[in-house]
């Protein structure tokens, strides 16, 4: 539990610190695939702090995907991955990631809010097996590659 900033590029590289009463709890980098952190972690929390932050966040990068219709939402599926948007607000509802193992990553999405014209959703819970992580953003910002 803390509060935390992380930095996530489309590759999926990321910077996460977690700060608990101000102090630096944990550390998390992920560059080429390659994940470390301090204190370690094993790979159950690795895989939700890594692909599931990522997926989470660029839930629109999803390709060669079939597009179906269900009650309020529109469903785009490939092999990997299924991401259910809502038809009314074109947020992301939720998302199922198939990982390699036979497992399932599940990705909620809830309380939509505006910054600066955007909307996105608030809380996002991320879960993998009896894990997971509840993630409530505050403060949202995007950086631009020319």
């Amino acid at each position: 539990k803390g509060e935390g900033k992380a930095n996530v590029s489309r590759s999926g590289d990321l910077a996460l610190r977690v700060y608990s009463f101000g102090f630096l709890a944990f550390e998390l980098t992920s560059q080429d695939g390659a994940i470390s952190s301090n204190p370690a972690i094993d790979r159950n929390k690795g895989v939700i702090l890594t692909y599931g932050l990522r997926d989470c966040l660029f839930w629109w990068d999803i390709e060669d995907s079939s597009i179906d219709e269900q009650d309020n939402a529109y469903v785009f599926s490939n092999s990997i991955r299924s991401i259910w948007i809502d038809k009314a607000t074109m947020l992301p509802q939720k998302q199922t990631i198939s990982l390699s193992d036979g497992r399932e990553l599940l990705i909620t999405y809830e309380r939509p809010q505006q910054i600066g014209g955007n909307w996105y959703p608030s809380r996002i819970r991320i879960q993998l097996s009896r894990y997971a992580v509840i993630l409530v953003i505050k403060e949202l910002s995007f950086i631009l590659d020319a």
